[in-house]
C-alpha cells in the first residue's frame, strides 16, 4: 500500500522543473501596469502642478507643446542583453534542479520497489519502521522540491524587478536628452491601443540601455540574493 500512495502522490507533486517559467509574458503585464500606472500618476501630478504655476504666472503647458513617444514594452525587455544573460543563468539554474530532483524521486522509487519485494521477510515492528522510514523520506523529497520551485519563483520575481527598475532609470534619462515630456508602454490587452510608428523609440532605446549596460555590466547586476534552503534528506 505504501508503495501505491509513494507512486500516486510522486506522480502528482514531483513533475520536472518548469524550465520554460521565465517567459517575459509573466512580468509584462505587470510592467505595463505599472508603466501606465506612472504615466497617470506624472500626468496628473504635472497637472496639479501646471495648474498651481498657472495661477502664480499666468502660463502652462498646453497638450500640443508636449513631446510624446512610445516603446513595445515586450521588445525593450526581451532584447536588453542583461535581462537575457540573467534568463539564461536562471533557466540553467532550473535545468541543475531538475536533474537533481529526478535522480532523488527515481532513488526513492527504487528504495520502495525493493521495500516491496522483501518486505515480507521482514518482521511486523521492522516493516512498520521501514514504512515510516519511507514515509519521512517522501516528505523530505516533497518539501526538497517545494523549497527549489520557490527558489526559482523568487529569482525570476528578483529579475523582472530588476529590469523593470533599470528600464525606468534609463526612460528618464533618455527622455531629458531628447527632449521628451511623456514615453508610453505598449503591451498587447494594454491601454494604449494605437500610437504612430512615427513616435515609436523602442529601438532608440534598447540599442542605448544596451549600450549602457555593456558600458558597466556589473552596474546591472545586483548582489548574489542568498539561496533558499534546499537541502533534504535522502
Amino acid at each position: 500500500m505504501l508503495s501505491i500512495l509513494a507512486k500516486s502522490i510522486l506522480s502528482i507533486y514531483l513533475r520536472p522543473v518548469n524550465h520554460n517559467v521565465l517567459k517575459v509574458k509573466k512580468g509584462l503585464k505587470f510592467i505595463g501596469v505599472l508603466a501606465i500606472a506612472s504615466v497617470l500618476f506624472y500626468s496628473c501630478d504635472q497637472k496639479t502642478a501646471s495648474t498651481s504655476e498657472t495661477a502664480a504666472s499666468g502660463e502652462g503647458m498646453a497638450a500640443g507643446d508636449m513631446k510624446v513617444a512610445f516603446v513595445y514594452t515586450d521588445s525593450v525587455i526581451n532584447k536588453y542583453d542583461y535581462f537575457k544573460k540573467m534568463s539564461e543563468e536562471i533557466t540553467s539554474k532550473g535545468q541543475r534542479f531538475d536533474s537533481d530532483l529526478q535522480s532523488r524521486a527515481k532513488g526513492f522509487e527504487q528504495e520502495v520497489a525493493t521495500f516491496q519485494q522483501t518486505g515480507g521477510n521482514m518482521t511486523p515492528n521492522q516493516a512498520r519502521a521501514k514504512q515510516d522510514e519511507l514515509m519521512q523520506k517522501e516528505q523530505n523529497l516533497m518539501t526538497y522540491r517545494n523549497n527549489l520551485m520557490q527558489e526559482l519563483s523568487a529569482d525570476e520575481a528578483k529579475l523582472m524587478n530588476d529590469v523593470y527598475e533599470q528600464v525606468q532609470t534609463y526612460m528618464k534619462d533618455y527622455a531629458k536628452e531628447n527632449g521628451i515630456d511623456l514615453i508610453l508602454s505598449y503591451t498587447r490587452g494594454g491601454a494604449m491601443w494605437y500610437a504612430n510608428d512615427a513616435i515609436d523609440v523602442t529601438a532608440s532605446v534598447v540599442e542605448g540601455l544596451n549600450k549602457k549596460y555593456a558600458a558597466n555590466p556589473a552596474g546591472a547586476t545586483p548582489a548574489t540574493a542568498v539561496p533558499a534552503d534546499t537541502t533534504a534528506k535522502k
